[in-house]
């Protein structure tokens, strides 16, 4: 199907494409665009963001990775029948989850797979080429929403399926997006690709539930000069990112953006800590629970607890839709490198920015000032030339002494 002249569409290829998360985004996206639900949650959807020139929703493509072969619309049965999707919306919307799942191409490594590091990122730039091709998209972002892995091994080590798939990204010429905790762009290979290709690129972990409200709190605390002695919080929850984090390591990456908010926001880093729990009978949702404590006047010890029961999947979807919008846009109106202004939407945020909500909300704004101010390419110009766009090879890791002589 030809792209319109005056409408160029977006791709948005999404690791992890058939988990909870990804299988929320595009029934979420279809519902919203067929008016069976408002837009609830989409900050881009507000008027902060009029004429910014994003993507209309309508203009979005999906496809991804996975590793997976469960269809999407048997996802989305699924995620009905826990509570996640409402009834009869999966339904009316599985022509677009079809369509949506007919661009899926196997991921990895997977066990036994014997392709070194330089062909899986092959594989995978040329499979998100192709879908650009294809759709004839203008451009195509790529966003991370696989389950969290665990932390990095270090030099010499091989290197993690996320990073994979950002090095992938930047030689397909795509715009990036890590939501997840896993390294990703984080890693020093990927950076100094991603420096060196001057793509935009954001993450990473998205804030949706008891970061989001730390980053609240914390604040309050600095500004009404109170000292929190201690904040330690558990987290309960299921589905495939209670399964992951059930891992030490997955958690102890999970928690170190946890602990960054608070670190940023008090200035300092109270006792206590994050435990992660996983319970498979809670499924998609979780609870995260807190407790605060800290002095007032005079010494006088308080407690603040805080409760926050929720829908990872429905906390996180509108969020990445927020944020394929704003990253292809910001690609288009000529922004390179980390997008600081998104670290709204993340507890470890890339580049320079604050810590607190409220000044990310307000570095936020500014965002939608600058797009709304930076214009926008004339209407069919060639779609699909970024998408191509990029290094002509895989990036190659260091030759330094401790990976001299290790394949690619």
């Amino acid at each position: 199907m030809s792209a319109s002249l005056t409408r160029p569409r977006v791709g948005v290829w999404l690791i992890g494409a058939r988990g909870s998360v990804a299988t929320t985004v595009v029934t979420g996206c279809a519902a919203v665009t067929a008016g069976l639900h408002p837009p609830t949650g989409m900050v881009t959807e507000t008027s902060m963001f009029a004429e910014s020139g994003l993507p209309a929703l309508c203009d979005l493509v999906f496809g991804g990775h996975d590793t997976v072969d469960c269809p999407l619309p048997k996802r989305a049965e699924t995620l009905t029948a826990g509570g996640v999707l409402p009834p009869g919306v999966a339904t009316a919307v599985t022509t677009e989850l079809a369509a949506a799942d007919r661009e899926i191409r196997p991921g990895g490594p997977t066990p036994g797979d014997t392709r070194s590091e330089a062909e899986l990122i092959t594989a995978f730039a040329d499979d998100i080429r192709d879908f650009a091709r294809r759709h004839e998209l203008r451009r195509t972002v790529v966003v991370n929403v696989a389950s969290t892995e665990p932390a990095s091994q270090g030099p010499g080590a091989p290197l993690p399926a996320s990073t994979l798939y950002a090095l992938a990204a930047l030689r397909a010429g795509c715009p990036y997006v890590n939501f997840t905790p896993s390294e990703g762009m984080h890693h020093p290979v990927a950076a100094r690709e991603a420096e060196r290709s001057g793509l935009p690129h954001a993450g990473r972990d998205g804030k949706t539930g008891q970061t989001l409200l730390r980053a609240v709190l914390g604040p309050m605390f600095a500004q009404r000069a109170l000292t929190v002695r201690a904040w330690s919080g558990t987290n309960l929850l299921g589905g495939g990112d209670g399964a992951a984090l059930a891992d030490p390591a997955a958690a102890a990456a999970k928690n170190a953006g946890k602990e960054r908010v608070l670190a940023d926001t008090l200035g300092t880093v109270p006792e206590g800590e994050v435990h992660i729990d996983d319970v498979p009978a809670l499924g998609d949702w979780k609870t995260a629970w807190d407790h605060i404590a800290f002095d007032g006047f005079l010494g006088t010890r308080m407690i603040l607890q805080t409760i926050w029961q929720g829908c990872d999947s429905a906390l996180a979807a509108p969020l990445v839709l927020d944020l394929a919008r704003l990253t292809a846009r910001a690609h288009e109106a000529g922004l390179t490198g980390p997008l600081g202004d998104l670290g709204f939407y993340f507890k470890d945020p890339v580049g320079d920015g604050p810590a607190s909500l409220g000044e990310q909300y307000a570095a936020l704004g500014r965002l939608g000032e600058t797009l709304r101010g930076a214009g926008a390419p004339a209407a069919g110009s060639a779609p699909g030339a970024v998408a191509g766009a990029g290094p002509t090879r895989p990036p190659e890791r260091p030759q330094d002494e401790e990976t001299q002589g290790r394949r690619p």
